[in-house]
């Protein structure tokens, strides 16, 4: 299936929104973590009144918002999935940096964590954050029985610059098995070899092989940087996964914004003197 995607500027206070552009008139509706309705295979988002109006694999797309700094844009689709491309954010960010962006004179709101705050999965899955003296930075470990991938570890300070050579192009992965199984009952029917990497054992079965040595915790530690962004602001706080996942991400933003103890808005004492690098930014 064909699916148009647009990025379109917003002002300020917006936020990041999706509108389902093949339900004309509908409602667009926010990227928060308190509107994410699936976590299974992606992280899904839909329209709190209309909840057939959906977006699934909003991630990558989120990643590549997150990481260069657009605070407010309209996100519209004509279909019920984000194209996969790659499996990466490389495009999304490419398509980004050739729009442009336009500083606007309100400055963004920046959330600090202020204490730590823990969700926790099975066999030993964990997702934190924790109180930070600046921007966020990003810390993943994962451990798999396939042998290709192992044990991977990858830790990064958000920044355009590094997420740009370091992590954009990381492309999701997939046992062979288990995408054999998906599409044996009817899902991920598009998945191949051009948009994941395939693990069967040791085996990568990518002709190319990968594309940077640690591409799986790289990918996971972009898959972290696009659902923390649903919490629907920069944060200034430190991230810590292990074996953590579209579905902890999401149970932790959700502790985070359980009690407000947790959390403030970044007082405007607290900001950089250059206000130009605080300024809230759209896609142009």
């Amino acid at each position: 299936m064909n699916v148009d995607l647009e990025m379109l500027p917003a002002k300020a206070d917006t936020g990041i929104r999706f509108q389902r552009s093949d339900y004309p008139g509908s409602s667009s509706f926010p990227a928060r973590y308190d509107r994410i309705v699936d976590t299974k295979l992606s992280t899904v988002v839909a329209c709190e009144d209309e909840p057939s109006l959906r977006v699934a694999t909003i991630e990558h797309l989120m990643a590549a918002l997150h990481a260069l700094e657009i605070d407010n844009a309209l996100i519209r689709v004509s279909g019920p999935e984000l194209p996969v491309l790659d499996g990466s954010a490389d495009a999304f960010a490419f398509l980004i940096q050739c729009a442009g962006i336009k500083i606007l004179e309100k400055p963004r709101r920046v959330i600090e964590i202020l204490r730590n705050i823990r969700a926790e999965g099975d066999n030993g899955a964990f997702a934190e954050l924790r109180p930070a003296q600046r921007g966020l930075s990003l810390a993943i470990s994962l451990s798999f029985e396939a042998t290709a991938i192992g044990n991977q570890r990858y830790a990064m300070q958000l920044d355009p610059q590094r997420f740009l050579e370091e992590v954009s192009f990381c492309r999701t992965f997939v046992n062979r098995r288990d995408i054999e199984y998906l599409q044996s009952i009817g899902l991920a029917r598009g998945g191949s070899l051009d948009n994941a990497v395939v693990v069967d054992g040791e085996n990568i079965l990518n002709p190319a092989g990968l594309k940077i040595e640690r591409e799986f915790a790289r990918h996971k530690l972009l898959d972290a940087i696009g659902d923390l962004y649903c919490c629907g602001h920069r944060l200034k706080a430190g991230f810590i996964g292990h074996k953590s996942g579209h579905k902890i991400n999401n149970e932790l933003l959700h502790a985070v914004f359980s009690d407000r103890r947790n959390w403030r808005f970044e007082p405007d004492a607290d900001v950089t003197p250059v206000r130009n690098n605080r300024r809230t930014r759209v896609a142009a």
